[in-house]
């Protein structure tokens, strides 16, 4: 069983950033592949980054690469989501998920933990 705490959210102006940091328990926290997805009112939740348990690779959705960082730090169980240049179209609940093995990264479906969301609001 692995829990998954988010933090970080929070009312930013567009153009700024910030990090969200997602802490994981248990003791094999290298061996999950980490994922961000984020949730708009209305809409199905989206991917936004993945990073695999050794922190090598990376992947992002393409409206977010560039802006957007996905890291870990092993030792301390977190995964963070560094938000930069953030837009109105940000704004979503952000969620940070973890699975062994998911058949896609991608998908929200093959992630079998799942934080409780924070809120990431980005006014114009």
């Amino acid at each position: 069983q692995v829990q998954l705490v988010e933090s970080g959210g929070g009312l930013v102006q567009a153009g700024g950033s910030l990090r969200l940091s997602c802490a994981a328990s248990g003791r094999t926290f290298s061996t999950y592949v980490m994922g961000w997805f984020r949730q708009a009112p209305g809409k199905e939740r989206e991917f936004v980054a993945a990073i695999t348990g050794s922190g090598r690779t990376k992947y992002y959705v393409d409206s977010v690469k560039g802006r957007f960082t996905i890291s870990r730090d092993n030792a301390k169980n977190t995964v963070y989501l560094q938000m930069n240049s953030l837009k109105p179209e940000d704004t979503a609940v952000y969620y940070c998920a973890a699975d062994k093995d998911p058949n896609s990264l991608r998908a929200p479906q093959d992630y079998h933990y799942w934080g409780q969301g924070t809120q990431v609001t980005v006014s114009s």
